[in-house]
């Protein structure tokens, strides 16, 4: 009898066992099958202090993430800062890259059908960040003399000549000899221009002062208003207080007010440089 009752102990402590192995392991499957997947980026290496990621945000070395390479989110997604969207081309090689990764900027369809180089045998590109990150390096087309600059602005991401049919209005024909710069926020465009080494021309505010020449060069998240105010044409900065309409752009109807001093604590500037 007391053999039976020892038996059945035993069978007991090992049934019990088996419930708990089984409990524990079910319990670690499911923690790890909740993990997120952690994305990695991709980022650009030419530069000195600055790196662009494959997500449009640009950051210095010191703040990349070290797991997932990742630029923090904190800045502005796709910046064009010191970019002529008109003529697709920046001072800098990081800012030319964040521009270029733009859906508005760069058209994935046709980017992914061009060569990377002239022979037929040439591959193709494999992502937009590919192409943004080749295109914007210096090209023969930005160089005069073999060691000089044709422009500050000789970084670029336009397609070749012959892979676009994008044609220029005679409006954005009156930019000719422009430099169109998006200023940070705060700025008036005589600051603008002038850290640019350049001048507010005032009468090309007026070309400037229209929503489907402003949204080339902003992305214009709460569309594109009328409003009153000297700081105009602008975009209103994404922190900006509910009611001054965060992300939209303006646009003045009084061209009397257009001026180049003007400025606002919570709009960036499209300016008219030269």
């Amino acid at each position: 009898m007391s053999k039976s009752k020892s038996r059945l102990r035993l069978s007991w402590v090992f049934l019990i066992e088996f419930f708990v192995q089984s409990s524990w392991t079910t319990a670690a499957t499911r923690k790890e099958i909740g993990f997120p997947d952690r994305r990695s980026c991709r980022t650009t290496v030419q530069g000195r202090y600055l790196l662009s990621d494959d997500n449009g945000y640009v950051c210095d070395a010191l703040s990349l993430d070290p797991q997932s390479r990742c630029c923090p989110e904190t800045g502005e997604k796709y910046s064009c800062h010191g970019c002529n969207v008109l003529s697709q081309c920046c001072k800098s090689y990081e800012f030319c890259v964040s521009c270029c990764l733009h859906p508005a900027q760069t058209q994935k369809e046709q980017v992914l059908k061009l060569k990377i180089a002239k022979p037929s045998t040439a591959g193709t590109y494999l992502s937009v960040f590919d192409y943004c990150a080749g295109r914007c390096r210096h090209n023969s087309a930005s160089v005069v003399h073999e060691n000089a600059y044709v422009s500050e602005f000789h970084h670029c991401f336009s397609l070749p000549s012959n892979s676009s049919g994008y044609t220029v209005s005679p409006m954005e024909a009156r930019l000719n000899g422009i430099n169109v710069v998006v200023g940070r926020q705060g700025e008036s465009c005589d600051s603008v221009c002038k850290l640019n080494g350049q001048s507010c021309v005032l009468n090309k505010l007026l070309v400037l002062n229209q929503c489907d020449i402003i949204q080339k060069y902003m992305s214009c998240k709460g569309a594109c208003l009328a409003s009153v105010g000297p700081d105009q044409p602008a975009e209103v900065v994404d922190d900006a207080p509910k009611h001054l309409n965060p992300g939209a752009c303006l646009y003045t109807q009084t061209q009397s007010m257009l001026s180049c001093d003007g400025s606002h604590q919570h709009t960036r500037r499209l300016c008219p440089c030269a």
